[in-house]
């Protein structure tokens, strides 16, 4: 049996791990790890929830304590050892949380640099030596431009929910970081899609061809996952909303719309109901986004409505249902949604609320659902 106990990871790492209650590699982790902690370069593909950021932390930290205790100390400020990239603060927020659970024995230090922030604040947490930068392409680039910061030093480049970072100006943003990056730095990449536009990123900024993981279950929902499609009739979706809060879960339930204006809409009527509840979306103040959460985190609200901006990296064990009022356009973007529940091998439940209008995307989401060899659990419908 594969275990972590197997890797040969340093000791402190093995031993939180363990107090952590992890013991056996999900399959992204267990194909990816190997190869990472080799040096290799890798594109991993999988669903999300499946434990890809922890996929490139370990190694990242096993590699640069061995370099500490092997004499190479990091003593310059704002010269990063392993650079993380993400698409948005939140997740950055995430992946630096995941970092710091690991880093109490290992003594490195993490420093985030992300957009969302006064500048200020990136260039005050840059300002002393540190070996792992996380940071948003933006925030990273202006840092860069105004020479405040240098990747002449970065071992190894992740790009992490690469799929979410695909707007027409990335591409030469992410050169730029490549370019400013060693010849001979490790690269990777991590994705829960696989769309054309994400390979022609992996052509153009990896030197050599890179390991490709594409996971059984990418692509598709993860097997402790229960789907239930509801007709909504006459398209009366607060009548059907009601009668689906009324049904029991052991946890919150995150609601997705599609726009702002639907937002708006529900909470109006959700407030003339008295249905307790919260809002998450991107142009609400960062601060009171972050209360919102933390409420929803720590179940004092049970009932939290969100735009797309919530699918995107936000890891809520709280979340017990996913509901789909509106279902989006895009198949990749139902992924990310269903994927805020049913996380790292706890059960969950997406209930979409369905129109004809739906009937293209409900027929590409039951070959998503519809896993071969993922037996009874896998991918549920109801």
């Amino acid at each position: 049996m594969f275990t972590f106990t197997s890797l040969g990871l340093l000791p402190s790492l093995e031993a939180t791990l363990a107090q952590r209650g992890l013991h056996r590699p999900t399959p992204i982790q267990a194909e990816a790890l190997p190869l990472l902690l080799a040096g290799r370069s890798v594109v991993g593909i999988a669903e999300t929830g499946s434990g890809k950021t922890l996929t490139y932390v370990l190694p990242i930290l096993h590699q640069l304590k061995n370099a500490e205790v092997a004499g190479s100390t990091v003593d310059t400020p704002a010269r990063p050892r392993a650079l993380v990239l993400v698409p948005t603060r939140e997740l950055g927020e995430q992946v630096c949380k995941v970092f710091k659970q690991f880093t109490h024995d290992t003594r490195l230090r993490v420093r985030p640099a992300l957009g969302g922030s006064a500048r200020e604040v990136a260039v005050r947490n840059i300002s002393g030596p540190f070996e792992v930068l996380v940071a948003t392409p933006g925030r990273l680039l202006q840092l860069m431009d105004e020479g405040g910061l240098q990747l002449d030093d970065v071992r190894t480049l992740v790009f992490d929910e690469a799929d979410q970072m695909l707007d027409p100006g990335f591409l030469p943003a992410a050169r730029k970081i490549v370019a400013a990056s060693p010849s001979h730095h490790q690269l990777a990449l991590f994705s829960a899609t696989m769309p054309q536009t994400l390979r022609e990123l992996v052509a153009a900024l990896f030197r050599s061809p890179p390991q490709i993981i594409q996971t059984e279950g990418s692509h598709h929902v993860v097997p402790t996952l229960t789907t239930r499609n509801r007709k909504v009739v006459d398209g009366k979706r607060i009548d059907l909303l009601k009668v689906v809060l009324a049904e029991p879960v052991d946890g919150g339930t995150l609601l997705f719309v599609n726009t702002h204006e639907q937002v708006d809409k529900l909470v109006r009527e959700l407030t003339e109901l008295g249905v307790p509840h919260l809002v998450y979306r991107g142009e609400m103040e960062r601060q009171q986004r972050k209360v919102n959460l933390e409420a929803f985190r720590d179940g004092s609200v049970k009932l939290l409505i969100a735009t797309d901006l919530a699918s995107r990296g936000l890891d809520v064990e709280a979340v017990a249902r996913v509901i789909n009022y509106h279902l989006p356009h895009q198949l990749e973007n139902y992924l990310h949604r269903a994927g805020r529940t049913a996380r790292a091998g706890r059960e969950g439940l997406v209930v979409n609320f369905v129109t004809e209008r739906d009937a293209k995307l409900v027929e590409r989401l039951d070959k998503v659902q519809a896993r071969p060899g993922a037996g009874e659990r896998g991918g549920r419908r109801t």
